[in-house]
Formats: structure tokens, C-alpha cells, sequence
């Protein structure tokens, strides 16, 4: 008889100081305000989760695939810059995947695995613990991308070095402005000797950008138009979908891709609380940014941060860039 061990519990902080009736305020501000537009944080749920993952499975969508063919062919190089036995910090870890591909290739000390969702985070690190126990595994509930604060928890290891790991493009869904204070706050995390490990997408041809948020069979849509059944939820609303449309458009003066839903005729919209949002047709609700960088671009970015050094890898055709940067 095969008996399955019991997860081990790993260390659990959870640093997210939730608001809902804020948090509903804000949502319902951002639909009220003239230029509609829904923080992409509320495409996650089950449903927006699967469909995500269909979409790293999708023969338009490269950036997933890219990366991962980078950092497979380029591992060992990637690790041999690594400290061991360093402190390895995953943000927006979800599962932990792409991060456990890494434990043997770096032995880290701890595992860090930020993320927003506290049971689902638990759960990945408990296999992590199974797997890996030379491994210390800890999960910090927080939202990164509004606060970043671990310097107490890394200073129970001073020894050992922080490495940042964000890998996935998502800092592409950052403004300008926000992508830097989120990467000083990372530079002022890592000492002297701390590095991050981060992914970037790169500019390209329009229609290949285009194409990987606006596929063929339409899952990307479905991904889009499901957040307004996560906003019916929170806000007690009525968006009907067949109202929408998905679109997505690479601006080029900014270098980003636009995604919005774009209504389809004219109709008003009950947003709880006894908010109403009127549509004109042709009107739309901006969803996403994903900016788009070239690699001297994001050096730069990464120089204005605080990281006055990095290394660099790329695929063959320069779709997408990872970069480790330091001090």
C-alpha cells in the first residue's frame, strides 16, 4: 500500500491588510470616472485563472514558452551568477512551478514565495517543504505590487543574500513611473549582494504582438470579458457581456498593448450602491496595459533603479529578454 505523506506546513505571514468596502469603492470609482478601466487584478478568479493558463498554451501567445526555452538553454550560466545558499524570493509565486525548477540549480536556504492568495500559497509551499526539506519554505501574503516590505524577514539570515525572482513579463503591466518604484523597492531589499532574476518582453512586429493578446480562438477574449462577472460578484452589478467586446491594439508611442472591452451599444450599467454608468457605443473599459520594452531600454530602467549592473540573455529572434541585475 503507497501511503501519501502529509503536507508539511510551512511558515505562513500574511502582511495583506484587506478592505473590501474600499477596495468596492475604488472598483466602482474606476468604472464611474470618464475614461472606464478595471485593475487587472480582477481577472484572477477560478475561471480567469484556467482560462490564463490556456492562454500560455496557445500557439500566438510566446511570451510563457520564450522565456521558459531562455532560461532551460541558459540555465547553467544563469546559476553559475547566483550565490548559493542564497535567500530565493519568488513574487507572484502562485504555484511555485517556476521556481522549483530552480531549487536544485541554486540550493537556496529559504524559499520566499510571495503572493496575494494565502491557502492556495500555502498549499504550493507544503509541496515545495515535501520535495525540497533542506529547504526553509516561507509564504508572505501581500499584495507586491502596492507594498513591498521584507527586510525584517531577510534579516533572520543576514548571511545569505536575497534573490529576487519575477519572472513571466508581468512587470509589461506596470506605467513607467510604477515599474520603477517597484523596482527601487526590490534594489533597496538586496544589500550589497542581493540580485534579481527578471523577465521582460521586447518589442516586435505589430501583428505578432497583436496576435498573442487577440487569438484565433478566442480564449484571450473569454480571459477579458470574464472580469466583468468578477465585477457583477464584488459590486452586486449587472454588466451583461454580450454588451462587450474584446480588443486589444499595440499603442506605438507608448509601446504597450491596449487591452479594453468596448461596448457595443448604447445601454446604462448598475454598478451597486445605486451607482449607474451609462455606454455610448464605441465607449470602453481599459483592462490591461503590457508594455513592451527594448532590452537597452529596460537596462536603463534597471540602471535608474539602483542596479548598476546586469547580464543579459535573449532567444534567437530577441522576442523576449531576462536580465540579472545587481548592485
Amino acid at each position: 500500500m503507497t501511503v501519501t505523506p502529509a503536507l508539511a506546513v510551512p511558515r505562513l505571514e500574511n502582511t495583506l491588510v484587506e478592505d473590501h468596502t474600499r477596495e468596492h469603492q475604488l472598483l466602482r470609482q474606476r468604472l464611474l470616472q470618464p475614461a472606464a478601466r478595471i485593475d487587472s487584478k480582477y481577472f484572477y478568479d477560478d475561471i480567469g485563472c484556467e482560462l490564463f493558463t490556456h492562454i500560455c498554451e496557445l500557439d500566438e501567445y510566446y511570451p510563457t514558452r520564450t522565456e521558459a526555452a531562455i532560461l532551460s538553454h541558459c540555465g547553467a550560466e544563469i546559476a553559475a551568477a547566483l550565490p548559493s545558499g542564497a535567500q530565493w524570493i519568488d513574487l507572484g509565486c502562485g504555484d511555485c512551478s517556476k521556481s522549483r525548477k530552480w531549487l536544485d540549480k541554486v540550493q537556496p536556504s529559504r524559499l520566499v514565495g510571495v503572493d496575494i492568495a494565502a491557502d492556495f500559497l500555502q498549499h504550493s509551499l507544503a509541496r515545495i517543504a515535501i520535495s525540497h526539506p533542506g529547504v526553509e519554505c516561507i509564504g508572505v501574503v501581500s499584495d507586491f505590487t502596492q507594498s513591498l516590505e521584507l527586510r525584517d524577514l531577510l534579516s533572520e539570515q543576514p548571511l545569505a543574500p536575497p534573490v529576487f525572482f519575477y519572472p513571466g513579463s508581468s512587470i509589461g503591466n506596470f506605467a513607467r513611473p510604477d515599474a520603477l518604484r517597484l523596482l527601487r523597492r526590490i534594489r533597496q531589499h538586496c544589500g550589497e549582494h542581493g540580485k534579481l532574476l527578471i523577465g521582460v518582453d521586447l518589442v516586435k512586429p505589430r501583428a505578432i504582438l497583436e496576435a498573442a493578446y487577440d487569438d484565433r480562438e478566442g480564449v484571450t477574449a473569454a480571459f477579458n470579458l470574464n472580469v466583468l462577472n468578477v465585477v457583477n460578484r464584488e459590486l452586486r452589478a449587472d454588466f451583461q457581456l454580450e454588451n462587450f467586446k474584446h480588443d486589444a491594439v499595440f499603442n506605438q508611442r507608448d509601446s504597450r498593448i491596449e487591452m479594453r472591452l468596448v461596448s457595443q451599444t448604447d445601454h446604462d450599467v448598475g454598478l451597486g450602491a445605486g451607482s449607474v454608468r451609462h455606454f455610448d457605443q464605441g465607449e470602453s473599459i481599459l483592462t490591461e496595459y503590457s508594455h513592451k520594452y527594448t532590452s537597452a531600454d529596460f537596462a536603463a530602467m534597471l540602471s535608474e533603479a539602483g542596479f548598476t549592473r546586469h547580464h543579459y540573455w535573449s532567444d534567437e529572434q530577441h522576442w523576449f529578454g531576462v536580465f540579472l541585475a545587481q548592485a
